[in-house]
């Protein structure tokens, strides 16, 4: 079982940042697995300031949910995911292992080449919300 943090970052239209990592196909939520003694939320910062260099505030995180699927990128692995949002609106840009960002609108056609987590559950969570 992998266990991983992931953060909702929107823009002013409400799109939905993804993130593709370098040597992957598939995209996710901005995020990864914790360093010892991390909380899930500290994880959820850290890795979008890593990844996206996003700067969040841990007051200002809301828990999504915690979700299990199939992991994205290692064949016959599951993963569990903590998601949070983070109000506002984010200057991001592909830093560390991310190879390519793409803003997805949750209401629109869904790509075929995203997460699991993503796609299974988070965006029927994001529906769910506003709704």
């Amino acid at each position: 079982m992998i266990r991983v943090s992931a953060v909702v970052l929107r823009d002013a239209a409400g799109s939905v940042l993804t993130v593709r990592k370098r040597g992957t196909h598939r995209f996710m939520l901005p995020g990864g697995k914790p360093e010892p003694g991390e909380s899930p939320a500290q994880t959820a910062v850290r890795e979008a300031a890593e990844e996206v260099g996003a700067t969040l505030d841990l007051e200002h995180l809301r828990e999504l949910g915690t979700y299990r699927a199939a992991a994205a990128n290692e064949a016959g692995q599951e993963v569990v995911g903590t998601v949070f949002e983070h109000p506002g609106v984010h200057a991001v840009a592909p830093a560390g292992e991310i190879e390519e960002l793409r803003w997805l609108d949750p209401a629109g056609p869904l790509p075929d080449d995203l997460a699991p987590l993503l796609a299974e559950h988070v965006l029927p969570a994001l529906a769910r919300a506003a709704g």
